[in-house]
């Protein structure tokens, strides 16, 4: 028995996990980056500490440190292996300070941090973030208690406002999202639901003289039904829109005095002017979180050399890629020159402007030549890094034409005939709601091709086949769920231009097709993966009814060819949208896992075409998305995540194409002037767009739906010279005008025997975080970590 719940398996499994633990030991005592192990007691306090966070059991001796840094910032407290680690506080030159806990360079645990305006934090903070419980109050007096996660109010909080206002409930990503009670300083007041920081949803208004409005609310304003209340027990029951209506038509108005003549004259629109002097405060801005400090380092004298502490993720977690030690700690960098003043948290004065703009350490620091040499490397590899971009050759139109000759003509005209045969076979008017019976595996309708032809199936060229659609009703509800016009969809895969067949399989071994009119691609599966579809399904479906902004791959139909015969051959397909058929040229493609092994192309500057397809390590480039785009980015990349996560699937991409608006006659992509600090973005300089973009790009794209033509500002990074496998670069400031294409693809690989004994194969050679074959659940979390880091907000943060 060789099953997971044999002896054979679970013998196996432990060769494993003693081969794993030797070849780490092994490596480990080689390279000087093991665990370091040193006996302590309880007794041994503030002399040791014990590191099982990082999936170790480091041992660090902790000492007291009180030293002026190089760059002006001052520190005291508990030190251990270079960096903070327990008590201490830190004070940068440009005002900004913590006092509190700290681990291994990160502020974690309960601490305060205090802003040069006098704002202030104080509560629980996570690697660097306001993650937890805390209070924030602003230097204008507004204060905000409750949850946060990663610097954002993320649960359940109170927060009063500078004008008087309050508010308490529920948050999410930094705005009321939820169910919460808004109350002016006049004692106005609305109890009910909340999207994106704006009134959204049932809820109801209470005026101090005793009126109400109850009903249904978009954009901050009633819209639906609902029921206006006067103190005297009088009111109006019907549809309110603020585009206009009319009192008889759209409601009944229930006078307690119906000899009232003030009844004669009012209109149900006169709501809408009671309430335009009540908005939600926008709340206080900071330009300058506690998790952009920078820390100042120094080789300190007492632990000797110290080992290069491993990549930490936001929650804790080990990161993806090869140690870096500056992610937690800038050398000669204290950051806290570069960000703002005023009344917004930002720090104060000159900042160190004598000191912190070094790039080179000051003479008499306590740096080594080897230290200084690596500096030099890197501003040579920067420099490497710095070529001017271009924009990638013209590529020719992807893929072979399948004409009469060709080796799979037959199968794309049995494809044909059997996707018109499906699509316009009779049906009833198909419910969203379906019933668990179309979901059924065994949901599948077979119908034979003759050549000269039957009943049902028209005479044709080709070899006798027989033709079978996998639930047929679910995805002929898909097809009506992506508003998808039958009529369209057969002309686009079976009109009179033929397939293109692309120049080599997948990695996977599946051959693509193409409709002539790029819309949609066929993908060969093997019957794995069908099963794997056909499992999620339910789950799939009744996702994309929840969420029409998913960024899910989308699919059309899945069917089979069997050839009859001696051959028997089966040829199972899906079809789904392609999603570089947006209109714009894509400039760039990048296929991105969050995983560091084997993901880069290997291809020159110079190599890149349009349809080139890059990885993880070949993306030089952050994202900045504007504030309503960024929260529905954000809020639909955890909600697909979780689904998938749900159903075991891991090993996904997030598909990533590249427009850019800029473009020279002579090819070169030109940047725009930086953002300003508000976020304006009128001192962005005039965009140049060049005449082929013109032509052959609409003005006025569609960008209604969420990853498809989005608008961004594109910040170019380079990596470090001595982290061959660093994910994510460090932003230098040289902006991009960008138009940004994505979607969440290869989504049907569960992680099945073949992909935990290749988890286990690779995990005796390299680092477990940085292949790409992990279980569901860590591969969401690594996903999500890395998209979250190439992903952020342009506007500037409300706390």
């Amino acid at each position: 028995m060789i099953g997971k719940d044999g002896g054979v398996f679970k013998a196996w499994e432990a060769t494993v996990r003693r081969t794993h633990a030797v070849a780490k030991k092994r490596a480990n005592s080689i390279f000087g980056i093991g665990t370091l192990s040193i006996s302590g007691t309880d007794d041994e306090e503030n002399n040791s500490i014990s590191d099982n966070e990082d999936h170790g059991n480091e041992t660090f001796e902790i000492y007291n440190e009180e030293k002026v840094l190089p760059n002006g910032d001052y520190y005291t407290g508990q030190w251990a292996e270079n960096f903070p680690h327990g008590e201490g506080k830190y004070l940068w030159t440009d005002g900004c300070m913590y006092v509190g806990e700290w681990f291994k360079g990160k502020t974690k645990g309960k601490g305060r941090f205090s802003w040069p305006s006098g704002a202030t934090y104080e509560g629980q903070f996570k690697s660097g973030f306001m993650d937890g419980v805390g209070t924030y109050t602003g230097c204008n007096g507004e204060t905000y208690k409750g949850n946060w996660v990663l610097n954002l109010k993320h649960g359940h909080g109170y927060k009063s406002y500078v004008n008087g206002d309050w508010y308490e409930g529920d948050w999410r990503r930094g705005v009321q999202d939820g169910k919460g009670r808004y109350e002016w300083r006049d004692m106005s007041h609305y109890i009910g639901e909340w999207k994106n920081g704006v009134i959204w949803g049932k809820g109801s208004f209470f005026w101090p003289n005793g009126n109400s409005f109850e009903g249904f609310w978009e954009d901050g304003l009633p819209k639906g039904d609902g029921t206006y209340r006067w103190q005297d027990g009088s009111c109006y029951i019907g549809t309110f829109n603020k585009d206009g209506m009319n009192k008889d038509e759209d409601g009944t108005l229930y006078p307690m005095d119906p000899s009232d003549e003030r009844w004669n004259y009012w209109d149900p629109l006169e709501l809408y002017n009671e309430l335009n002097g009540y908005s939600v405060s926008p709340g206080e801005k900071v330009l300058v979180l506690p998790s952009q400090k920078k820390l100042a380092v120094w080789r300190s004298t007492k632990g000797g050399e110290s080992v290069r502490p491993r990549r930490m993720s936001v929650d804790g977690r080990v990161s993806i890629g090869a140690d870096k030690p500056t992610d937690r700690m800038n050398l000669w960098d204290g950051g806290g020159s570069s960000h703002g003043g005023g009344c917004h948290g930002g720090g104060g004065g000159d900042g160190d402007a004598s000191t912190g703009g070094n790039r080179t350490p000051p003479l008499g620091s306590e740096f080594d030549e080897e230290s200084i040499g690596s500096r030099i490397d890197d501003a040579n590899d920067a420099l490497n890094q710095l070529q001017p971009l271009k924009a990638p050759k013209k590529a020719k139109r992807q893929g072979e034409t399948i004409c009469k000759g060709h080796k799979n003509f037959e199968l794309m005209l049995n494809l044909q005939l059997g996707i018109r045969h499906s699509v316009a076979r009779p049906a009833p008017t198909a419910s969203l709601d379906l019933k668990p019976s179309a979901f059924d595996p065994k949901e599948k309708v077979w119908t034979r091709f003759p050549p000269e032809g039957s009943k049902y199936t028209p005479p044709h060229p080709s070899c006798d086949f027989k033709w079978k659609d996998y639930c047929p009703v679910v995805f002929r509800t898909l097809r009506k769920l992506f508003n998808v016009d039958p009529a369209d969809y057969m002309l686009s895969i079976c009109g009179s231009e033929a397939l293109r067949e692309l120049s080599s399989p997948g990695k996977s071994g599946s051959f693509f097709y193409l409709t002539n009119d790029d819309r949609y691609m066929i993908k060969t599966m093997k019957k794995a993966e069908v099963k794997v579809l056909i499992k999620m399904l339910p789950a799939y479906y009744n996702h994309f009814k929840e969420n029409q902004n998913t960024l899910l791959t989308k699919y059309y139909g899945l069917h089979c060819v069997k050839l009859n015969g001696p051959i028997q051959r089966k040829v199972r397909f899906i079809i789904m949208g392609n999603l570089f058929s947006s209109g714009y040229i894509t400039h760039r493609r990048y296929d991105l896992k969050g995983s560091s092994l084997g993901r880069t192309s290997d291809k020159l500057e110079t190599e890149i075409s349009e349809t080139t397809i890059l990885k993880d390590l070949d993306l030089n480039f952050i994202f900045l998305l504007q504030k309503s785009w960024f929260q529905e980015f954000s809020r639909q990349v955890d909600m697909d995540c979780e689904l998938l996560e749900q159903e075991g699937i891991m090993d996904y991409s997030l598909l990533l194409g590249i427009h850019f608006n800029n473009i020279s006659p002579d090819g070169d992509i030109l940047p725009i002037a930086p953002p300003t600090p508000s976020g304006d973005s009128e001192n962005e300089g005039t965009l140049h767009t060049s005449t082929e973009d013109t032509e052959q790009n609409p003005s006025d794209p569609s960008s209604t739906i969420l990853g498809i033509n989005i608008p961004a500002k594109a910040e170019r990074t380079v990596r470090r010279g001595d982290i061959e496998t660093q994910l994510v670069g460090e932003p230098i400031e040289e902006f991009y005008s960008v138009q940004l294409t994505f979607g969440i693809i290869d989504i049907l690989q569960d992680y099945d025997i073949s992909k935990k004994l290749e988890h286990a194969y690779k995990s005796i050679q390299y680092d477990p975080t940085s292949i790409s074959a992990v279980d569901p659940r860590q591969y969401s979390r690594r996903f999500r970590d890395f998209i979250f880091r190439i992903f952020t907000e342009e506007q500037i943060l409300e706390i």
